[in-house]
């Protein structure tokens, strides 16, 4: 997901153009002041994957690491898609603030737009992908050891991370092929599927990321119930610290994505089955455009949230995670 979306106004004139859906108000701060935001972010954005992408490397690297290593290859995945899809979007929002200028005027030919459409397509859809694979590998390792041992290998989880980018870069070149289009979107200040009419691409990408976020959802929820089960069979404390550890990176990735992401995929499928609703216009303060661009901000939160959640389980909340996992240990004998 993008950075655009935060800021609620274009720095001057209309969203309205070549592939505009409607207009925005002028904006009432300069673009120093708006440009700010979006700065703060893709630098804090950055800084937190490139550091997630820190840990995940030395701990692929360290003794003992084997059996965790397709994990933090999906870790390091999920990391480094969220900072390029930053750097990808981000300077492109920047411009448009401090050129002064609407995007219409900047961008004639409607190039620039299908990119930030493209790369918000490819960059949206990716993580929640990976972060279903994620949760995919990790119940596979906890509810099937003995086969996830014969048939996984970090050298499948690469295959399986590289189907996923591909996957996601087949989908966002689909309006660029002539199915569907990319489209300014309110206010003025980002490109994404266009809605217009009813947009089959448009539904496929929430029914897609829907679907990702239920299918993280179960297999977390088969995790748990194998985590349970363990417990009662007297599992040893270490392997409890190990799973305890996983989960909770998991749970957490899971609920900053559904929290990011769910408004954003419901929201274009109500946009979708309310074709005729009115587009936002100049001067408008309609609720429904408000609670739009809320949901899209949510959803630009993911990639800068995503590093953090990791780094927080990683360094602050495993103290507390192993006394859990012993505790889990000894639950049985209670």
């Amino acid at each position: 997901s993008g950075m655009s979306p935060w800021q609620q106004r274009p720095p001057n004139g209309s969203a309205a153009g070549p592939r505009g859906n409607g207009t925005a108000r002028a904006g009432e701060r300069g673009g120093a002041a708006s440009v700010a935001i979006p700065l703060t972010m893709m630098l804090t954005g950055v800084a937190g994957n490139a550091l997630a992408m820190l840990l995940v490397s030395r701990s692929y690297r360290a003794k003992g690491s084997r059996r965790k290593r397709s994990f933090l290859l999906c870790i390091g995945s999920l990391a480094l898609t969220d900072m390029l899809g930053q750097l990808l979007t981000s300077p492109v929002v920047i411009s448009v603030y401090l050129s002064g200028r609407s995007w219409a005027a900047m961008d004639s030919s409607g190039r620039l737009c299908d990119f930030f459409g493209f790369s918000m397509t490819v960059f949206g859809l990716c993580p929640l992908l990976i972060a279903s694979a994620m949760a995919a590998e990790r119940a596979l390792a906890i509810r099937a050891p003995h086969w996830y041992a014969s048939h996984m290998s970090p050298r499948a989880t690469e295959r399986g991370l590289l189907a996923i980018w591909a996957a996601g870069a087949a989908f966002a070149l689909l309006p660029l092929a002539g199915l569907g289009r990319y489209a300014l979107q309110w206010p003025g200040t980002w490109c994404f599927i266009s809605a217009a009419g009813g947009s089959a691409l448009g539904a496929a990408f929430a029914a897609l990321g829907l679907l990702a976020l239920a299918v993280t959802g179960a297999c977390n929820l088969a995790t748990i119930a194998a985590l349970v089960a363990r417990c009662r069979a007297k599992a040893g404390a270490r392997w409890g610290r190990i799973a305890t550890e996983t989960l909770l990176q998991l749970l957490g990735i899971m609920s900053v994505l559904s929290v990011c992401w769910a408004p954003l995929l419901v929201t274009m499928l109500r946009m979708l089955w309310e074709p005729t609703a009115a587009p936002c216009q100049r001067g408008e303060q309609q609720l429904e455009c408000h609670l739009s661009l809320t949901a899209v901000r949510l959803a630009s939160l993911n990639q800068i949230l995503d590093p953090w959640v990791y780094l927080l389980l990683r360094r602050i909340l495993l103290r507390r995670a192993r006394q859990a996992a012993s505790a889990v240990s000894r639950c049985s004998t209670a």
